[in-house]
């Protein structure tokens, strides 16, 4: 027989996560999508203190070079749990790996040991308001004068824009060739004059959005990470970080646990109902499982984003069945409610996942224009 339990020394993993967040969530307070509205510097202190930031990194870098599903374990205990993890999430899942495996040694030395402590924040400068989810389309440029890029333009949905130390840039460097050439990453330090910020606040009263524009910043051309134009596969490379992971699965867990406490099980519809749930959880853990071992193709991501954020919705919907008139109360549980439908666009549409799907995986002919 498969026996999917972990072993004992993975379950005191799961224990210590789990009592580090419940007490992250007492001190600093609960957040609905905790890896992307819980900011807290101390929480990604305390985090870098129990040596859970890099976890898989090289020991090289800094690193433990632990196996990838303690990262995963950690990660659903502190966003099921709604413990803030935001300040220190985008450079461990995204960045740090980045700048890793294209950065140079100097860009290495300068910024992963800041990561490493939970010192600094990072953002991402990917979409813009014409280039969402066609990101080959975007039109920000990096120009190169002399030993600077000067760089002009405009990004949005931009997380944590208002409150980065860096922001690592989607640009383009040369409009001469076709649409998905001529992309570069550059890091940006969001202190050099000629950034504007304007955070947007959505309709939970979230501000982790934000609108940043570019006029004439100069950073120096060291800041270049990877190959001058050849980094659209980089960047395809992040976004894979970003969509297979467990904070796509458990971003609204707490509301269910609260659910569950407040469900009639004497009713077997609702029973039912949250077995449906639990063999969901069972098996969106399974696909994120499966991406973090390598065992899942290249671009299954997609499948996993999707089946994870639509399990995400599915939660909502029986969270706001429970609870009745309580859940159009405007309180952290009603603001996680009227904030659910963003599960399933953050990162790319189901749409666009099922595309990428199509294509990518099964190899299924586009449709002609």
């Amino acid at each position: 027989m498969l026996d999917f339990r972990l072993d004992a020394e993975l379950e005191t993993l799961r224990k210590r996560a789990r009592a580090v967040a419940e007490d992250g969530v007492a001190r600093f307070g609960r957040h609905n999508d905790s890896w992307i509205n819980g900011f807290s510097k101390e929480f990604a202190q305390v985090m870098a203190e129990e040596g859970w930031i890099g976890m898989g990194w090289p020991k090289e870098f800094g690193g433990q070079e632990r196996p990838p599903i303690e990262r995963v374990i950690v990660a659903e205990e502190m966003i099921g749990k709604g413990a803030p993890i935001a300040a220190m999430w985008f450079a461990d899942r995204q960045m740090g790996p980045t700048i890793i495996q294209y950065g140079t040694a100097d860009q290495q030395a300068e910024y992963l040991p800041k990561m490493l402590s939970g010192e600094s924040t990072w953002c991402i400068g990917m979409s813009e308001p014409d280039a969402g989810s066609d990101l080959a389309s975007l039109k920000t440029s990096a120009v190169r004068d002399g030993d600077t890029f000067v760089i002009n333009g405009q990004k949005i949905w931009t997380s944590f824009g208002a409150v980065a130390d860096y922001c690592y840039l989607i640009c383009r460097t040369d409009s001469s060739g076709p649409p998905h050439r001529g992309i570069s990453e550059v890091v940006v330090p969001m202190d050099t004059p000629g950034i504007e910020v304007r955070p947007i606040t959505d309709m939970t009263t979230n501000k982790h959005f934000c609108e940043v524009y570019f006029t004439d910043v100069r950073v120096p051309v060291e800041n270049l990470v990877g190959v001058e134009g050849a980094a659209f596969k980089q960047t395809m490379k992040q976004l894979e970080h970003g969509r297979g992971g467990i904070d796509r699965l458990v971003s609204n867990r707490a509301l269910y646990d609260l659910a569950v406490e407040r469900a009639d099980t004497s009713d077997p519809v609702v029973r039912q109902d949250i077995a449906r749930l639990e063999t969901g959880y069972r098996l969106g853990r399974l696909l994120v499982y499966r991406e973090v071992l390598r065992q899942a193709p290249a671009g299954f991501s997609a499948a996993t984003k999707c089946f994870c954020t639509e399990h995400e919705i599915e939660v909502a919907n029986f969270v706001a069945k429970t609870l009745g008139p309580d859940a159009m109360l405007f309180d952290e549980v009603g603001k996680g409610l009227a904030y659910a439908p963003g599960y399933t666009i953050m990162g790319g549409t189901s749409d666009v996942m099922r595309n990428i799907l199509g294509e990518r995986v099964l190899g299924l002919p586009r449709e002609p224009r």
